[in-house]
């Protein structure tokens, strides 16, 4: 194993020198700087290194104690400080930390490769005789030798080599169209200085918009004076075009979301391309055609085929749908289909079900108060369902990053702590985009620790004074996200790489998906939808209007979907064969494949665009952004099994947990399906659920 210079040991005085004492291992932020972190993960690396040579250069034989139990539990230093780097790099990256996230990145990769390659580690899992292991003890062996397939552990020293050589130019790549992503979509949020132009904004919307300005070094926050600065969230379509009534406006913001990373200084498309190339040479090593062929061999999909069976019998169906809906907005607003632009569509859309079906999204944002929504949405729901209460803990927010962070401790219906959620849901022009779950502590009794979840979102910081309203999108993000802390709160077993959200990508949106149905419980509902000022419940019937637009548009957001699962597939389907032509221009090759599937990119873009597909390029989504409806498969036909079962109820969350949720990746996921609902999932559920089931193919 090659090692560096960092030492293993850290100064008794190192803030990192030894374990938080802070509640469940709370990291306290508060007290290590950037450089003091980077310094932690050099010695942590180093100390597993340490520990590892040990453990492969024992003279006794190889058992699973000395060898996977002892690789499974080194490397705790690396693990505490990783954890707190990369947290602080996707919600608070500044500058110098995405920097450092540049540098970082390729040293980690060649750290991991250096112990899942050498060869004394494969020898050694190849010589452990299995045959009396049982329960999780057999599956962290099998788990470990299916990552030494993956990681390269049988190729020959060349091939080896040329494999370390390229995970570490990936990592650095993609840390760096991550730096290049976040400063795009910072630089490229629409300043305005003319109130006339955003007309249809709430007062709410001017004064999140004038505080972004403020933050951003324009103006002073006056919501009535201006500027404006209108930031771009992760999507293609971004939330201010549904209600902005001046179409240039629209089309501006529209514009600077989908340009990102096309050109200029934060230019993202030749990183991804370079990335592109080198997965498809790191799947040629591994003996595969193709990434998404070698992707595919640690997921739930059985094949590359059935992925694509499955994208190819929803894209037609979803775009039939978004063209018929498309020409009904149209006609109610007196235009034709044809003068339906991108940008135009959420305006037509919104405008549309406000008439037909009396729901009008912006009107609702006050019923949506996001501390009401958390607290007695979100937090009621797994207390019906799972016995969990949630008490506020102020004073360990103060160890974290940013003020506006809340934690709260997390209790079992034993009393017993369960773990701390930690709420970072604020935007910030230092946050990556979008909306994500992780955890700086997982599960794991071996380690004597229990979970500590994050869930990060970016909703608009509201003006001084004035509550955060949420949108519905915005409201059901939220159950999602939760619905991933939940399964990292649940979480039973010995080994913290079995727990939790740890099982095949393409199955881990399972159980976030199922939590969205919650938000329109009848029963939450009339407690946490309360208008912010008044405290009046929704109007009577908008739940039944809600559902009956429900439909409405969903044709149009599986194109979304799909558009951009279709390109990631696509990207990482190449072969050498033709990958040149592909790369020599990245649009081109992503219409192609749009248009190919049966999609009209001119009226449904991709959810993502390759210059700013960060789940892809910067994220562990590389042919795996099918997943969301792979696992809505599951989600659907279990959304089914609930509602056939009385719905929310302590009984019902009980038999979830006990199969689902606390399984992690401790047996395989689709046997616990089997074990909660008896049989195997089905597709009709999705299918009705998107509007397809009548759909003409």
């Amino acid at each position: 194993m090659t090692h560096t210079s960092a030492p293993s040991v850290l100064p008794a005085d190192h803030p990192l020198a030894t374990p938080s004492d802070l509640p469940y291992g709370l990291p306290d932020f508060s007290a290590v700087s950037d450089a003091q972190l980077a310094e932690a993960v050099r010695a942590g690396m180093a100390a597993q290194r340490a520990e590892v040579d040990q453990i492969l250069g024992a003279a006794t034989a190889p058992t699973f104690e000395n060898t996977v139990r002892a690789l499974e539990l080194s490397g705790q230093l690396l693990r505490r400080s990783a954890a707190m780097f990369f947290t602080l790099v996707g919600s608070d990256g500044t500058d110098a930390r995405q920097a450092l996230a540049e540098e970082l990145s390729p040293e980690l990769a060649a750290h991991e490769d250096a112990i899942l390659l050498d060869p004394r580690l494969a020898a050694r899992v190849a010589a452990i005789d299995d045959g009396g292991l049982t329960g999780e003890d057999a599956r962290l062996l099998e788990a470990l030798r299916l990552r030494l397939s993956l990681a390269g552990a049988d190729l020959d020293d060349a091939a080896r080599e040329e494999l370390r050589g390229i995970n570490t130019e990936l990592a650095s790549l993609s840390a760096a169209y991550t730096r290049r992503l976040v400063a795009d979509t910072a630089a490229r949020a629409v300043l305005v200085t003319d109130r006339e132009r955003l007309a249809g904004l709430s007062e709410d919307d001017l004064a999140a918009a004038a505080g972004a300005a403020a933050e951003a070094g324009h103006g002073d926050g006056d919501a009535a004076a201006g500027p404006w600065l209108l930031t771009l969230s992760l999507f293609t379509s971004q939330p201010w075009l549904a209600s902005l009534q001046d179409e240039g406006m629209r089309r501006e913001v529209f514009e600077a979301s989908t340009g990102r990373g096309g050109a200029g200084e934060h230019e993202t498309l030749t990183t991804a391309m370079a990335m592109v190339r080198l997965r498809l040479r790191k799947a040629r090593l591994l003996g595969a055609q193709s990434w998404a062929e070698q992707a595919l061999k640690d997921r739930a999909a059985p094949s590359t085929a059935a992925v694509e069976e499955l994208l190819a019998a929803m894209a037609p169906r979803a775009m039939a749908n978004a063209r018929a809906d498309a020409a009904t907005a149209a006609a109610h607003a007196g235009r034709t289909d044809a003068e339906v632009a991108p940008w135009d569509w959420p305006a037509l859309s919104a405008a549309y079900a406000r008439e037909e079906f009396a729901v009008d999204a912006d009107a609702l944002r006050p019923y949506f108060e996001l501390d009401r929504v958390l607290t007695e949405g979100v937090f009621a729901a797994a207390t019906a369902l799972y016995g969990l209460t949630f008490a506020e803990r102020p004073e360990l927010a103060r160890h974290l990053y940013r003020p506006g962070i809340r934690v709260f401790e997390v209790t079992g219906e034993d009393g017993a702590g369960v773990g701390l959620f930690v709420a970072d849901l604020f935007a910030r022009p230092t946050k990556s985009g979008g909306a994500w779950m992780h955890t700086v502590r997982d599960m794991a009794d071996a380690l004597g620790e229990r979970p500590v979840v994050f869930t990060t979102m970016n909703v608009p910081a509201p003006a001084a004074g004035r509550p955060a309203l949420l949108t519905l999108d915005e409201a059901t993000t939220l159950f999602h996200e939760f619905g991933h802390a939940l399964h990292g709160l649940l979480a039973r077993g010995e080994y913290a790489s079995l727990t939790g959200t740890n099982v095949p990508r393409d199955v881990v949106e399972f159980p976030s998906q199922v939590n969205e149905v919650w938000l329109r419980e009848p029963s939450l509902l009339a407690a946490y939808a309360r208008h912010v000022e008044s405290g009046e419940p929704l109007p009577a019937g908008t739940l039944e209007r809600l559902e009956a637009a429900d439909l409405w548009g969903e044709g149009h957001r599986t194109v979304e979907y799909l558009g951009a699962a279709l390109v990631d597939w696509a990207w990482h389907s190449l072969t050498e064969e033709t990958v040149d032509a592909a790369t020599a221009d990245p649009a081109a090759f992503e219409r192609r494949v749009l248009t190919e599937a049966g999609i009209d990119p001119d009226l449904v873009p991709p959810r993502y665009g390759t210059g700013y597909f960060k789940h892809i390029f910067g994220g562990g989504y590389a042919a795996g952004y099918y997943s969301y409806v792979w696992a809505e498969v599951l989600d659907a036909d279990a959304v089914e099994w609930f509602r056939e079962h009385g719905g929310m109820t302590r009984e019902n969350g009980r038999r979830f947990a006990d199969e689902l949720l606390s399984r992690g990746d401790t047996r395989d996921l689709l046997e616990s399906y089997r074990a909660f609902r008896g049989r195997d999932a089905e597709l009709e559920p999705l299918l009705r659920r998107r509007g397809l089931a009548d759909a003409a193919a």
